[in-house]
């Protein structure tokens, strides 16, 4: 099956690009509906975070370091380096005895406008604290101090790693085949886009046994701190707070989305196949009013989907739209 037509973009009464991709809605069962590939095999990037950090709490590490559920949602998270992302991390590596040079993710600029503006203006350079992946590398750290791992825990023979690929296989139901690094040098495991969504539909639907119960408290640290998630104008917090608490998403790089839906026990998985943002959010906006947990009138759906385009100046110039038949 080929990839499906799913965002457009109109100028002047005519469509100027179109997003292809895939999605898939799954229950714990297989697939409920799907768009394009369900089979796909691609990278989910960031949207599994949550998978890699199940270890971290069924292991026990996260209570044995006396975690909040804040600091799970940071686990998560690939926030947008603002002050209050960059001091929870600072914090939760002073707990361990540790510090920034700990890290292993690297520096780049925070996304967050306040910090980075802070940061230029004062020529401060930022530090690994400010990067978006900061915070699944302090349950990283958190999990190989339980583990007794050396310090090079992002290696893929590490404890550390070797834990996050079994949960990874277990919760896909899938043996991955292959990885790559990803920007924050961690391993990231292929899988096809039907076992993302099913694992996501099994954080949605998690039984009572230590994984089920580790999954579900992911979940609610999500979806109670959306802002530690990413930030501030950022699709997941947006999206989460105007889902008020029901459903949990994560981004993913070059074009993944992922959704848990626990009222409904669903998993969704988005991949644009052009690897660009604008498209798998407004693809994952759109699958989220298909299935009822968005309301279609929120700004949140202008935002990232149906509202106007606009110039430097303020004039609509275009509009985006799903095209036909995405989702039904």
């Amino acid at each position: 099956m080929q990839a499906a037509e799913m965002i457009e973009i109109w100028r002047g009464g005519r469509c100027e690009s179109l997003h292809f991709g895939h999605a898939v809605v799954c229950d714990t069962d297989g697939v409920v509906e799907a768009w394009g590939a369900p089979n796909e095999v691609i990278f989910p990037r960031s949207s599994c975070k949550m998978v890699q950090a199940l270890p971290l709490v069924e292991s026990g590490a996260a209570d044995a370091a006396g975690l909040s559920e804040r600091q799970l949602a940071l686990a998560c998270a690939s926030h947008s380096g603002a002050a209050m992302h960059v001091e929870a991390v600072g914090d939760w590596l002073k707990a361990l005895d540790l510090g920034e040079e700990d890290l292993r993710c690297g520096c780049h600029m925070p996304r967050d406008k306040d910090e980075n503006r802070r940061l230029t203006c004062s020529d401060t350079e930022p530090d690994q604290r400010h990067n978006n992946c900061s915070g699944k590398h302090a349950g990283f750290l958190t999990l190989n101090r339980h583990l007794g791992g050396g310090a090079e825990y992002v290696e893929v023979d590490h404890p550390v790693q070797i834990a996050a690929k079994a949960a990874f296989e277990e919760v896909t139901g899938e043996t991955s085949p292959g990885f790559g690094i990803d920007g924050c040098s961690a391993p990231n495991h292929a899988c096809s886009l039907q076992g993302l969504a099913r694992g996501m539909a099994r954080f949605a639907d998690p039984g009572g046994d230590r994984r089920g119960q580790a999954m579900r408290r992911l979940v609610e640290a999500m979806r109670k701190y959306p802002e530690m998630v990413a930030g501030e104008g950022r699709a997941c917090t947006t999206l989460m707070r105007a889902m008020r608490g029901r459903v949990a998403v994560k981004t993913g790089a070059e074009g993944v989305f992922v959704a848990i839906l626990p009222e409904q026990g669903l998993g969704v998985a988005v991949k644009a196949l052009d690897g660009a943002t604008r498209a798998s959010e407004a693809a994952i906006t759109a699958l989220l009013v298909h299935l009822g947990v968005l309301d279609a009138k929120d700004p949140v759906v202008s935002a990232l989907l149906t509202g106007p385009v606009r110039n430097w100046r303020g004039i609509v110039t275009g509009e985006m739209r799903t095209a036909k038949g995405f989702p039904d």
